[in-house]
């Protein structure tokens, strides 16, 4: 798959940060769309089918483990890879995100944009097992 063909949907309620990883994501050739809150996330999902659920914790209306949740229930993530990228980082956190069918778990303050862009990357490489 090159990145040309995949889909990022970027799920965050801080429009800065949303630009930021956009800008990032383009530049490396993927399609980027965004979502404010984790009830538009689940109607963009659903509607469009992105490649990579880049999903903040921390939002309004549904958070990024309810959003988790109801995909799980839903069966509505597929193949879809889903990375948390969020501020929080307790092991409970991380923990509860994986469980809910994360694929991975990144901490922002961790990580600059590009490092982020890579580890997708790196995600979408990844043979299933």
């Amino acid at each position: 798959m090159s990145e040309t063909t995949v889909k990022v949907l970027i799920v965050d309620d801080d429009p800065y940060i949303t630009d930021m990883y956009a800008v990032k994501f383009r530049e490396a050739g993927f399609t980027v769309s965004a979502s404010a809150n984790g009830k538009e996330a689940l109607a963009k999902i659903a509607e469009a089918r992105p490649d990579v659920l880049l999903l903040d914790i921390v939002m309004p209306l549904l958070d990024g483990f309810e959003v988790l949740k109801r995909l799980q229930e839903s069966g509505g993530a597929g193949s879809m890879k889903v990375v948390i990228l969020s501020n929080l980082g307790q092991r409970e956190d991380v923990e509860r995100g994986l469980a809910l069918g994360a694929t991975d778990y990144i901490i922002k303050a961790h990580f600059t944009p590009s490092e982020v862009v890579a580890k997708v990357k790196n995600i979408l490489e990844q043979k299933p097992a």
